[in-house]
């Protein structure tokens, strides 16, 4: 009989895991404002986060796309303070372990981090609040090391409609066309989780790069807006993208969103921030939970989504992106970070070869970096920053 999870671990030791999204950032602020002492995450920090440096090692993960995420409810200066913040905790967690992560802005550092057999560590910027309509602030993130940029999180901006909010600009606006174009030209991932489905297609076809979806699955398998039309996804080989598919139990299971909405209600009533992974908020969702008990994802769910998705978009254009520390349920099987060998394990149940898996790990990922860096070498031959501002372009 095959042992399909130590054949899983096997193949991670080669080609681990490029996971494109994990909160841990949002979690050290919210948990312990900044202050990592306090959450050693060389040491189990199972108690309080899905996330430490011995679940990574366990999990075969090789490279992380650390949020840099703010909630879409701060604005202005403020949200790009707020993001400043996250950039430098990410900071201090890569100069505070050295051994074990390692800074990235290529597809070349990923690979060299991969050869010292240290953690990739990247950053994405999730929602275009965070650059307060300004070109500058977006390239003074990229100087930084953020190498993507969510367009949206879970509201509407001024130049794009977010997936869970009432549509008003029908997608990008003329300045959002213009904030994907600079994207590509200093190589900065576009990022298409969180956005309409009409902001994705705009998206597509503004963009001279891939794109990607660092935290999305498939709409057709789980009817939430948050997911990929199939239609965007058939786009994803013309475009050299890739749609990383997430594990939040929500976006995954159809009975767990009528589940989640009432439970988010529950959070709102009870005076905290349905996405608050505090302890006095985990109290306040374990008890509902125990009153209510919620529908339940496993690795089975993730992997229907992932088989779905590589039918439409190939095999080139998946990845994984788990939403660590920005949710506050997982999927059975899939309750950390250290979980990623059972997902391998299950779709090597399921048929999918070596080659199949190390691309959904580690290739597609680097690839599509790598391609977006030759598209901002090629870009920048041809034309310079861009200045437009919101007014300019929008009125």
């Amino acid at each position: 009989m095959t042992d399909h999870l130590a054949q899983a671990r096997e193949l991670l030791a080669s080609h681990p895991v490029v996971d494109g999204h994990n909160d841990l950032p949002w979690a050290l602020r919210e948990q312990v404002r900044y202050d990592i002492d306090r959450r050693d995450i060389a040491t189990d920090q199972s108690a309080h986060l899905h996330t430490d440096l011995p679940r990574l090692r366990a999990g075969g993960v090789g490279a992380q796309f650390w949020s840099v995420y703010v909630r879409s409810d701060f604005d202005g200066d403020q949200a790009v303070s707020a993001t400043l913040e996250q950039i430098d905790v990410v900071q201090q967690l890569i100069e505070r372990y050295p051994a074990d992560l390692r800074r990235a802005l290529t597809a070349d550092d990923m690979e060299a981090a991969r050869a010292e057999g240290r953690i990739a560590s990247l950053m994405g910027a999730e929602g275009g609040h965070s650059i307060n309509c300004s070109l500058a602030t977006l390239r003074a993130f990229h100087r930084l090391g953020v190498r993507y940029m969510t367009l949206t999180h879970n509201d509407n901006i001024a130049w794009a409609d977010s997936a869970t909010d009432e549509p008003r600009a029908g997608g990008l606006t003329r300045f959002g066309e213009e904030v994907v174009r600079e994207m590509n030209r200093i190589g900065m991932l576009v990022d298409l989780s969180h956005v309409s489905a009409d902001t994705m297609r705009d998206a597509l076809r503004v963009t001279e790069a891939p794109v990607v979806f660092s935290h999305s699955s498939s709409r057709a398998v789980c009817d939430h807006p948050r997911n990929v039309p199939d239609d965007v996804l058939a786009q994803l080989p013309a475009n050299g993208g890739i749609a990383m598919a997430t594990f939040v139990p929500k976006f995954v299971l159809p009975a767990a969103i009528a589940w989640t909405k009432a439970a988010d209600e529950n959070m709102r009533a009870h005076g905290f921030h349905p996405l608050d992974t505090t302890e006095p908020a985990m109290k306040v969702q374990r008890a509902f939970e125990e009153a209510n008990p919620r529908p339940e994802a496993t690795v089975e769910t993730v992997a229907d989504h992932l088989d779905h998705m590589r039918e439409v978009a190939g095999i080139d254009h998946v990845g994984i992106g788990g939403d660590y520390d920005g949710v506050a349920f997982t999927p059975t099987g899939l309750d950390d970070v250290a979980s990623y060998p059972n997902l391998i394990a299950e779709l090597s149940r399921r048929g999918w070869s070596t080659a199949d898996l190390s691309k959904l790990t580690w290739e597609n990922a680097v690839r599509t970096l790598r391609a977006a860096e030759d598209v901002a070498r090629a870009v920048q031959s041809t034309r310079g920053p861009s200045n437009a501002t919101i007014e300019e372009l929008d009125g």
